[in-house]
């Protein structure tokens, strides 16, 4: 299967993408509860705003970046396979057995590991990389039946798999002390803090997401073939079983990359996706990286805002709030559209 896309339509397109991202970050870095003077910042080095700069908005900016590319991408991939729009990291699982995997590290007091020489190794990546993993393969067998898994059936299983990881996670959060308890919630209701991280986590976090980011999109032709059956997609030379493991692999890799970082930010995963669908098209070679790319965007947006909101409330707004506000409409809206669409 060969879907054409013209080099200049798709040059124009690199090109509006790229600037959205420039324009986000100049967003991101300008706006928050103190005005930035960007001029100033980049000019004076002993400056506030220099500091303000390049020791909070910045790399604040970047995670939002970074965490926005992750959950969009992983969303595009996932509504790829299961050939399902509602179907996203958190409505999965993958998510929520991240978010376990990390609170549980934290919780025994076995999120930092000291190594000889006192290099000091965060395990929260690690162990939510395996929990969302470990989630993912269990949601695929207990949907499973001997014919393969329904779409439908998991995501059933993936809701019901969110609902026990959020439990667990409630629970172990009693167990805890109280100042414990406050960062896992603030954690857990998404976050983009770069006082909670180090640059070592960001940077780690980075280097996952951009090669995930990567090998999804490399995977791009294999999932445009996916879509005519499993039976046409073999008979084109493409292994079914082999995609859906590098794509469940890859994306669980990504997903707890984000999720270690940020906590838990839904609607990201499912809405960016299905705009640059509406308006890009279906072709996976293009819609990939640009739902990587808008993701991003739109993320480092909401953080914006969340940090605006900081002098309404007199605090900070988490980001999986603003993102949900946001993200809730735009996702009714974008389903009544379709309806309406497929009813002409």
């Amino acid at each position: 299967m060969s879907l054409a896309v013209q080099p200049r339509r798709l040059l124009g397109i690199a090109l509006a993408i790229l600037g959205l991202l420039g324009l986000a970050f100049v967003v991101g870095l300008v706006v928050g509860h103190r005005p930035l003077d960007l001029g100033r910042a980049l000019s004076d080095p002993l400056s506030v705003e220099r500091t303000i700069l390049v020791e909070h908005r910045l790399p604040r900016v970047l995670l939002g970046a970074i965490v926005g590319a992750a959950l969009s991408v992983s969303g595009a991939a996932f509504q790829a396979l299961m050939k399902n729009p509602l179907a996203d990291p958190f409505v999965l699982g993958a998510s929520g057995g991240a978010a376990l995997g990390g609170t549980i590290v934290i919780c025994v007091g076995l999120g930092t590991l000291v190594l000889p020489g006192g290099l000091m190794v965060s395990t929260v990546p690690i162990a939510a990389f395996l929990g969302g993993l470990g989630a993912l393969v269990l949601v695929m067998v207990l949907a499973g039946t001997p014919r393969g898994a329904s779409p439908v059936d998991v995501l059933l299983v993936g809701v019901v798999m969110n609902f026990f990881a959020s439990a667990v996670v409630m629970f172990l959060k009693t167990t805890v002390r109280a100042e414990k308890a406050q960062e896992l919630l603030f954690w857990l209701m998404g976050t983009l803090d770069v006082e909670r991280v180090t640059d070592l986590e960001i940077g780690l976090s980075a280097v996952l997401v951009g090669v995930g980011a990567l090998a999804l999109s490399a995977l791009g032709q294999a999932l445009n073939v996916l879509t005519l059956g499993d039976e046409a997609a073999a008979a084109l030379g493409v292994d079914p079983r082999r995609v859906r493991r590098w794509v469940l692999v890859t994306t669980s890799v990504v997903v707890g990359a984000a999720v270690s970082v940020s906590g838990l930010i839904g609607f990201v995963g499912l809405v960016v996706p299905h705009v640059v669908r509406l308006v890009l098209g279906a072709d996976h070679r293009v819609l990939l990286p640009a739902s990587a790319v808008l993701g991003a965007v739109f993320l480092v947006l909401c953080d914006a805002v969340s940090r605006v909101l900081f002098s309404v409330f007199s605090g900070e707004t988490p980001v999986g709030v603003v993102t949900a506000v946001i993200g809730g409409p735009v996702f009714v809206w974008l389903l009544r559209r379709t309806a309406r669409d497929e009813a002409l």
